[in-house]
Order: C-alpha cells, then structure tokens, then sequence
C-alpha cells in the first residue's frame, strides 16, 4: 500500500478551506478503480478521468491498482475543478513516480493533454495561503496574483512542469507588479447637455459616495447621465482593486485583468431576490457584492419586485450582505454606491407640457407607482434629483457641456479633503462620527432644527441631510457647513420633504 497527501484549498463564499489531498494506491488489487471520496461536486467526481489522462499524456506512467482519493475535511462541500491538479501530483507520489514532498499547495484544472487551465477564485485562495508554504497555480491565473506580494508563489504551464519544480528544478517566482490607474471611459459628461442640476447632484454624490434616485420623464437623460457616473468618481485605491479582483477571481467574472474602474452594475428590473443580493443554491455573490466599490444603478427602480428592494436595506446600511442557506452561511462586502432611476409615474409623462404628451395616469396610479419606493429604502437615500426635458433649445446649444475631467478635478478635492479629515468619505462616516465631524454652529443648528421639524426629518433622515451638507461644504473647500450649504442637502430631499 502506497500513501501520499498535498496541500490545496477551495473556496467557500469568499471564506478560504485549506484542503488535505490524500492518495492511497493498493497495488494488488486486480482490478483498475479510481474512487474520490470527501463530499466534491460533480466536476470533482468527473475529475478521476481527466487526471488519468493528464497523468498519461503528460508522460508519467498511470499507478496500477486500486486508487482511493480523500479529499479532507470530509463535511465540506468541494466544488470546481481546482483539486484537478493535486488529486495528480497526490496520485504521483504515492504511486512512487515522483519524490514525496511537504509544505506545497496547489490548485489548478487539467486538460486531457496536462496542460493547466485557469481557474476561479486563485486570488483569494494564495492571500491566505502560509508564508512558508510553496504554491504552484496555473499561469492563466499569473495576472491577478501578480497584484499583491505573495512569497514562494510560482506559476506552471502543465502537470510536466509542475513536477519538474517540485522535483528542484529552477523556476522564477511570480513578481509583484506595481498597480497603475489604466481607466479609460468612452462616455463622457461633455456630451450631457442641460440638466446642470442634476450633474451638480451627481458631482456631491460622486465626492461623498452618496445614494442617489433622479426622477424624470423618458428621454431625459437619467440612464446618460448614470453611465457617465463612474467618469466622476476618485479612482480606486490599491486595495480597493485588490478587494475587487477577489469578489470577481472567486465569483468566475475575471478576464484575467485586474479591476482597476469601479465596477458598474445595471441588472434589469426583473432580476429576482437571489441575483441581486447573493444566494440561489450554493449562496453565490450578488450584485450588490460585484459592485462593491462602485455604482449599482436600478433603471425603473419602482419596477424591481418589492422584495427586491426591500432586501437592499442591510446592504445600504452595513455595507455588507449576510446569505444564510440551510447547510451554509456567508456574509459578502457589498459597499456599493446606488443609484436609481424612475419615472414621475406609470406611462410617465407626469409634469410634461406640450402638445404630444399628456398624462394618462389616475392619481390613485401616480401615488401607488410612487409608494414601490418604501420609507425605509427612501431613508437610505441621500439624494433625490428631479430630471426634466430638456428642450431644443439647450439640446441643438453649441455651447460645449463640462466634461467628466473638469469634475472630476473638483470631486478629487473634496475626496482628499475628507479622507485627510476621517479618513473615509463622508456617505460613509458612522452616526458617532457624524457627531464629530459634522458640527455646526449656533445659527446653523437652529436652522436645522427648523428645517428638521417643519419637513419631519427622521433621524436616518437628518443624519444623511448633515452628510451632504459636509460633502457640499467640502466641495466648495470651506471648513465649516454654513446655512447655504444644508439648504443645497435640504434641496436634494424628496419633493414632499422640500423645505419652503
């Protein structure tokens, strides 16, 4: 009897499982089995006979015998096709082929040839894995390992080169290459005429991260002027790309290239509960998580089922997601920037006057469509924008519109401004920082309360009224919020709460 194990991992969430590959060859048996045992899915189970011809073809001869496979623990479930590779090299060991070796790690899919396949999910796995610990991963996966500093990390082509650097052969390492901003937009807000409002609104958002939902007619810019919202925002931070590239290396939506532009989400408003915030069978990431550190934007957001809606309440307010299954629970970051967009009512057309379009909803209509919206999803907004027509005039002007670059100079300022003070943006800041970063002085404070009490401002409410007052003030470079500043945050609340 022939014994041998390897180190591997697999991914459980985002959460990492260090897997134990055991391989025992009974060599009198007389019959050719294979057997893989320890709770793997499918792709793990079919893995027995891409491994055999891998072993094969790669010029290694196939152990005769009984092969039983463990792959331990055996109460978690396994899943993909990563233990390709150390179901291999554990088989090659114990059948004598190659020299027993500790302290490797290794994931990789194979081909029928021995060639290594990329595979998901690479990123996470080798952040967590022990120093001291040598790991071979597929070269496919070179790229978004290449973003942190991972010690004694190497990279192979085949299961042939794989046992060549096990077996003390020399290979080079895979370098850590230094992040550089590479963001390239095709849109722009320069071809955004009119709606200077609403742009203004967007610039706060944009530089204290804050929600927004723009209300207009169809045709009036809201989709445009959410696409060319990721032009405006600060560039990601080194870790925010490595945090990104996690979510999208394990969620199986890397190209191979880092994250390096805020993720931009638009699922359509038939999505149902478990795409838009994580789950289904096996508790997969959702949109909310695959657009952490950027924008989810809901175009017709009244649409969206309310449970839907309904289920973005923790998201907006913790920042992240927790997916609770019956054999299994995960909590996913899902700090994202939401932007909605919806139309006054139904056929949408409510407001609008001129001689083609005219309103055929019933009041009973306007004020149903309008209540989709709960209060306590309205709370979590920051910002409410109303979005008109624009007309001919503005539209055919030659007058050249601001362009994304000009802005977003502005919004880098303010952005500077608030991480030098908090450390963070200000739609990010905690109640109890909000206290102490967000004073005002006496006249400021009696207006607020003033506005507070006649607009009957929840304290949710008022606390995100007190977030975009900071942000406005910072944007103009003032160190205190004066009364002009919280009455632009007052302007920016839903139409019935607009203080006169």
């Amino acid at each position: 009897m022939h014994y041998s194990r390897v180190k591997s991992a697999v991914l459980s969430g985002l959460e990492v499982v260090e897997i134990e590959v055991e391989a025992d060859i009974n060599a009198r048996s007389i019959t050719q089995e294979w057997e893989i045992v320890g709770l793997g899915d499918t792709a793990v189970k079919e893995s027995r006979k891409r491994v055999m011809s891998a072993i094969k073809n790669s010029g290694f001869d196939v152990p005769h015998g009984r092969v039983t496979v463990n792959l331990a623990p055996s109460d978690v479930k396994k899943e993909g096709t990563l233990l390709d590779l150390p179901i291999a090299i554990a088989i090659l060991m114990a059948g004598g082929k190659i020299e027993k070796r500790e302290n490797w790690l290794l994931i990789g899919e194979l081909g029928l040839d021995g060639n290594l396949r990329k595979v998901n999910g690479a990123l996470p796995i080798m952040l967590e894995k022990p120093k001291d610990d040598r790991a071979i991963v597929p070269s496919a996966n070179t790229m978004e390992l290449s973003l942190v500093r991972i010690p004694n990390l190497y990279a192979a082509n085949s299961l042939f080169d794989c046992v060549r650097l096990m077996q003390g052969n020399e290979f080079s390492q895979i370098e850590h290459v230094k992040i550089e901003s590479m963001e390239s937009y095709e849109v722009d807000f320069l071809e955004v005429r009119g709606q200077e409002h609403a742009k203004r609104a967007l610039e706060v958002a944009a530089a204290g991260f804050h929600n927004v939902i723009m209300k207009g007619p169809p045709g009036s810019g809201k989709t445009m002027l959410a696409r060319r919202f990721p032009t405006i925002m600060p560039s990601m931070t080194e870790s925010e790309i490595v945090e990104s590239t996690k979510i999208y290396s394990a969620a199986g939506m890397l190209d191979g290239s880092p994250i390096i532009e805020r993720p931009f989400r638009s699922p359509h408003h038939s999505a149902s509960t478990a795409s838009i915030v994580g789950g289904g069978a096996k508790a997969k990431p959702g949109e909310v998580t695959l657009a952490h550190n950027g924008v989810l934007f809901m175009d017709e957001i009244p649409e969206f089922r309310r449970d839907v809606l309904e289920a973005l309440r923790q998201p907006l307010e913790d920042g992240m997601i927790t997916i609770s299954r019956v054999k299994e629970t995960h909590t996913y970051p899902a700090r994202f920037l939401l932007i909605g967009a919806q139309n006054p009512c139904p056929c949408g057309w409510l407001g609008v006057e001129d001689d083609v379009h005219h309103c055929t909803c019933s009041m009973s209509e306007i004020v149903r469509y309008n209540k989709r919206i709960s209060g306590p999803i309205s709370d979590r907004i920051d910002i409410f924008v109303d979005v008109p027509r624009v007309d001919y005039d503005k539209y055919t002007s030659m007058k050249d519109a601001e362009s994304s670059e000009e802005i977003r100079k502005r919004v880098f300022k303010a952005v500077d401004i608030q991480l030098k003070r908090s450390g963070k943006q200000n739609g990010k800041l905690s109640a109890k920082e909000v206290k102490k970063y967000c004073k005002l002085g006496e006249r400021e404070a009696e207006f607020f309360k003033n506005a507070a009490k006649k607009l009957g401002l929840s304290g949710r409410t008022m606390e995100k009224t007190l977030k975009v007052s900071r942000t406005v003030a910072d944007l103009s470079g003032e160190k205190e919020i004066s009364i002009s500043h919280m009455a632009e945050a007052l302007q920016y609340r839903k139409k019935e709460e607009i203080f006169i």
